[in-house]
């Protein structure tokens, strides 16, 4: 029965959003190994695609509403893991667009939201062991 526990919805969600932000170090990892490779296009994880897969949306995408086609120019959508490359900047001659700075920015930013979800998961089960004894 503990099994039921630890498979509620929260727990689940959380779980999604640890994967979710996995793969997002995964691909930002890349583009700074990848920072002094010609023609290396930035990616990044589209979180709607990952949250509208994670909360069981069937095409994966959840409706967003442009006001001007100039507000995500060239993004090509992913293979539906959430991952999309951006082929529309270059900031250097060799035609890479990794800027590490931002990079590094986006890095320490995804960590803080592994991290808060980490604390929320301990603090979910910490629930459950004081509801248990």
């Amino acid at each position: 029965m503990a099994g039921g526990w630890l498979e509620g919805p929260v727990l689940s969600v959380l779980q999604k959003g640890l994967d979710a932000s996995s793969r997002r170090h995964q691909v930002l990892s890349n583009n700074v190994a990848n920072i002094d490779t010609p023609n290396f296009k930035r990616s990044d994880v589209d979180f709607q695609t990952v949250l509208g897969t994670a909360l069981g949306e069937k095409s994966g995408n959840l409706p967003m509403k442009l006001t001007t086609p100039k507000h995500i120019p060239g993004i090509q959508e992913g293979d539906g893991s959430g991952v999309v490359t951006d082929n529309t900047t270059s900031f250097r001659n060799d035609g890479n667009n990794v800027d590490v700075d931002r990079e590094m920015t986006y890095v320490a930013e995804n960590g803080l939201y592994y991290n808060s979800l980490t604390r929320t998961i301990s603090s979910q089960l910490g629930l459950l062991r004081m509801v248990v004894k």
